[in-house]
């Protein structure tokens, strides 16, 4: 399957290294404001917005720019920023081979739920307080970048488990019951790896429930209070975002992208897709 949509795989392709920070100023000036192309990366992404106007585009999902945002973008999810005018903020990019050569497990990631690999992945919206807490980080991390200090990428690597710390905190002081988040996050983290796996096999939510040995109910409920929906609203998302991904970006037609999402029936997976996003198959076009 060949797709015609851009991943990017060097995280520095300056100095070859697993990290990098710019000012979003910069980056729209070495654009000369010209208009982001939809893409993906193999790596972290984090976007902390300080003031920005347009919009950011992830997996087909609109999310408008304002003041005091950050976004959290998995490796693999199709994203495309539009600014309407000079934004001011930070873009920050790391790899997996970043958290190994700096001992950050990757459980620490799963467990901070910060980044959704598909589905929704709106903003995390900051005080004023926590934008300028934020910020320092970035900056710190943008004079240590620029530096030749020995230890350059354990001391980035502090500031970056630093924000990320900081951006769960901001979560769960949203939560009612932080210590039950706490506790069911290992079933929403094994939940979420088993539809990445399943997805196009399992449609079901008492597979999934079986699987991970809790009550249909139980997953139900505990997804629901992390995400905002039921497992069967997560794993439908999950397909449709990855019908959505082939339909735009492969060559397959709609008969073949049925068949490798695990519709049987051509007619099934077509009317699947025009219950959920209230068109069928042929009549979605490309983000723009």
């Amino acid at each position: 399957m060949e797709e015609s949509i851009k991943t990017y795989k060097d995280v520095n392709r300056d100095n070859g290294l697993n990290f990098r920070i710019q000012r979003m100023e910069d980056i729209y000036a070495e654009r000369n404001g010209q208009v982001d192309k939809p893409h993906r990366h193999d790596y972290y992404t984090v976007l902390v917005v300080k003031k920005a106007t347009g919009k950011h585009i992830i997996d087909f999902n609109e999310y408008s720019f304002s003041t005091n945002q950050v976004f959290f973008v998995s490796p693999g999810q199709i994203h495309q920023v539009i600014e309407e005018q000079q934004s001011s903020g930070y873009v920050i990019l790391f790899s997996t081979q970043f958290l190994i050569e700096n001992n950050i497990p990757f459980h620490f990631i799963d467990d901070l739920n910060l980044f959704n690999d598909h589905g929704h992945s709106p903003p995390l919206p900051i005080n004023e307080a926590e934008l300028v807490l934020l910020s320092g980080f970035c900056e710190e991390m943008i004079k240590i970048q620029a530096s030749d200090l020995k230890y350059k990428e354990q001391a980035i690597s502090s500031y970056i488990k630093l924000l990320l710390i900081h951006g769960n905190n901001v979560c769960t002081l949203k939560s009612k019951d932080p210590q039950n988040q706490e506790a069911v996050n290992s079933i929403l983290k094994n939940f979420k790896n088993l539809v990445d796996k399943k997805y196009s096999e399992w449609h079901q939510t008492s597979d999934y429930a079986a699987e991970l040995s809790v009550t249909p109910d139980y997953l139900n409920r505990v997804v629901k209070s992390l995400t905002g929906k039921t497992a069967k609203e997560f794993i439908q998302s999950r397909i449709i975002i990855e019908a959505k991904r082939l339909i735009a970006f492969s060559g397959l037609t709609s008969k073949e992208i049925g068949y490798e999402l695990g519709f049987s029936e051509p007619a099934n997976f077509s009317a699947f897709f025009k219950k959920e996003t209230g068109i069928p198959p042929s009549q979605f076009n490309k983000i723009p």
